[in-house]
C-alpha cells in the first residue's frame, strides 16, 4: 500500500527517551515511564502496558480533581508506553516550567502535563464571577505542561509601564507574579445605548507575560449529543 499518508511526516515513531513531544499541531505523544497527568477523554491512542485512572479530590500529593469554569477532570496515566493526546483538533504547546517560575493557566487550556509538576486550582484575584477568569490552574515545581488553543495565540509581555488588558474569555495564562483586576473600560452612558460588548476586561500589571488566544469563548458542546 502506498500514499503520502505513511510518510515520516505522519508516522509516529517509537520515542527514545520518556517525557512529551509534540506529534504534530493538533496533539502530543506522550511516553510515560512511570506516571503522568492529562486532561480526562483526551487520549486518542496508545500502546505498551498504561492504565488511565479517574481521580478525585486527593490529600498527600494524590491527583486532584481539577474543577475549572468548564468542569474540568483531570485523570493520572500510569505504566510504561506511549499515549498520544488532543482535544477537538486544538493547537497544542508545550510550555517548560523551571524551578522558581510560576504559571497560572485557565482550566479549558490544559491537555497534559509531567507529574512533577504542582498545581492548585485558584479563583483569579480580583476577577470575581467573570467569564473564564473564575478558576485557574497554577503550576509550580519543574516540568511540561502541554496547552491547547483555538488558533495561534499571541504571547504579550507585560511591564510596570505598560500593564495589558484582556477579554476574560479570551486568556489562556499568565505568568503569575502579575497582578490582576477588573478594568471597565465602557462609561455608564454607552452602556445604558447597548455597549460595544466589551465592558469588562482583566487587567494585569507588573513584569511579566501574558498568553491570549485569537477567539473568545465559544459555545460547550452538549456532552449529551
Amino acid at each position: 500500500m502506498k500514499s503520502d499518508l505513511f510518510s515520516s511526516e505522519h508516522l509516529a515513531e517509537t520515542a527514545a527517551f520518556p517525557g512529551m513531544i509534540l506529534q504534530n499541531a493538533k496533539s502530543v505523544k506522550y511516553t510515560v515511564n512511570g506516571e503522568m497527568h492529562a486532561r480526562q477523554g483526551s487520549m486518542i491512542a496508545f500502546r505498551g502496558d498504561l492504565q488511565f485512572e479517574r481521580k478525585g479530590q486527593g490529600i498527600g500529593g494524590l491527583l486532584k480533581r481539577a474543577v475549572t469554569g468548564e468542569g474540568l477532570a483531570l485523570m493520572a496515566v500510569r505504566g510504561q508506553g506511549e499515549a498520544w493526546f488532543a482535544h477537538e483538533a486544538q493547537n497544542c504547546f508545550i510550555v517548560e516550567i523551571e524551578q522558581g517560575d510560576a504559571f497560572s493557566v485557565n482550566g479549558r487550556n490544559v491537555l497534559c502535563f509531567d507529574a512533577t509538576l504542582h498545581y492548585e486550582i485558584k479563583t483569579v484575584k480580583g476577577a470575581g464571577m467573570t467569564g473564564g477568569g473564575l478558576f485557574n490552574s497554577v503550576f509550580t515545581g519543574y516540568g511540561k505542561v502541554a496547552l491547547i488553543c483555538e488558533g495561534s495565540p499571541i504571547v504579550i509581555p507585560v511591564t510596570p509601564q505598560a500593564p495589558v488588558h484582556v477579554d476574560t474569555d479570551a486568556v489562556v495564562g499568565w505568568t503569575e507574579q502579575l497582578r490582576t483586576s477588573l478594568h471597565r473600560s465602557q462609561s455608564v452612558g454607552s452602556m445604558i445605548r447597548g455597549g460595544s460588548g466589551e465592558a469588562v476586561q482583566l487587567k494585569l500589571e507588573g513584569q511579566g507575560f501574558v498568553v491570549v488566544r485569537p477567539s473568545e469563548l465559544t459555545p460547550q458542546k452538549n456532552s449529551s449529543s
